[in-house]
């Protein structure tokens, strides 16, 4: 059995604090992975909250999805196998990513691929333990990809930030090169985004955020302008994007992007919501055929589209944005920073030199 450190609250909203718990040993195709470095996301702030706004004074409770305290986060996860069930096979013998989108084998979803979308998943982070921690398990070792000599904290990003970037670009993947594509909210998933679209071949990138510091990164990483919300009329994105916009791609989630998005939009477009600020969305359903508007949703993406990115990124490079390294007790303190939206590209975790040791 593994003497495990995790960073754990034990309620919604709670404190996170250090607790030693013990792993038992992995069973069948069971793995455990020494956590190197964990990313701090977003989706790790509405997990610790307990829930997401839905608009109109309702709420998505995670407690009412099957998600108990205490809570484990950290679904962005690099490290190295150190124990194995005796089913698990040839294993990896370098540092891993971790595919943390784990569903529960059966289902339709599941039986197509796409366990990201199972309606009774078993995600690392959320409904079972996760990062913030010197060792998690893995139930099998297809979720562990080989990054090889790619920076571990580059690669902690790659199993929800960039899989869920890449997953909502191959939703526009079908739009011309020129087509204006706008990326709502320049943080780190956005800023991601815009590097990734610069590398897959857009021209015309129009990133939107309140924050001049997030813009001007924005410029940094590839897009052509960006702008404050207050400026972005439909008539400024179109000029700023060179022509129509075509793609709105959403990273925060709100009534008031969404709003902006659709008025922004050119007949035909296309809006991917990515963020989960939270609210309601509002459209007049008259005008969603007339304009021939579609709505999409995206979510991190397939075990399949993990592949593809990391692939990606051994031949293309990673997005450069910026990473900040903290050590892994910083937790509470890096998910605090940034839910007070302190922080302008993303932080990871570390273990071992230069964190916390587990």
């Amino acid at each position: 059995m593994v003497r495990a450190t995790r960073f754990e609250a034990a309620e919604f909203g709670g404190p996170i604090e250090s607790r030693l718990r013990t792993l038992p040993d992995p069973r069948g195709r069971e793995v455990i992975v020494e956590v190197s470095h964990c990313g701090v996301c977003h989706t790790d702030l509405h997990v610790h909250h307990g829930g997401y706004s839905l608009g109109g004074g309702r709420e998505l409770r995670f407690s009412d999805r099957g998600v108990n305290p205490p809570l484990v986060l950290g679904h962005e996860i690099v490290g190295r196998v150190v124990e194995a069930g005796p089913d698990a096979g040839a294993l990896p013998e370098g540092p891993v990513a971790v595919y943390p989108w784990v569903g529960c084998g059966t289902c339709f979803h599941c039986q197509a691929g796409e366990e990201h979308l199972c309606a009774a998943g078993r995600f690392l982070g959320i409904f079972a333990p996760g990062g913030y921690a010197s060792h998690v398990t893995v139930p099998d070792p297809r979720y562990l990809f080989d990054i090889g000599d790619i920076d571990p904290a580059t690669a902690a990003l790659f199993g929800c930030s960039g899989l869920t970037c890449f997953g909502a670009l191959k939703k526009i993947a079908h739009l011309p090169a020129e087509a204006g594509v706008m990326v709502i909210g320049a943080g780190g998933l956005g800023q991601t985004a815009i590097a990734l679209a610069r590398q897959t071949g857009h021209r015309n990138i129009v990133a939107v955020d309140t924050s001049a510091a997030k813009r001007d990164q924005a410029i940094a990483l590839g897009a052509s302008a960006a702008l404050d919300p207050a400026e972005a009329t439909p008539q400024a994105l179109t000029k700023a994007a060179g022509g129509p916009v075509l793609a709105a791609l959403d990273f925060v989630g709100s009534e008031a992007t969404a709003t902006l998005s659709t008025e922004a939009l050119e007949k035909g477009g296309i809006l991917v919501v990515i963020g989960l600020f939270g609210g309601e969305f509002r459209y007049p359903l008259p005008l969603m055929p007339i304009r021939a508007l579609t709505v999409a949703g995206s979510y991190v993406g397939s075990l399949s589209d993990m592949a593809e990115y990391v692939a990606h990124v051994r031949k293309h490079g990673a997005p450069r944005i910026p990473v900040d390294q903290r050590p892994m007790a910083m937790a509470g303190e890096v998910l605090s920073a940034l839910g007070r939206g302190e922080i302008a590209g993303r932080t990871v975790l570390v273990n071992g030199a230069g964190g916390e040791a587990g």
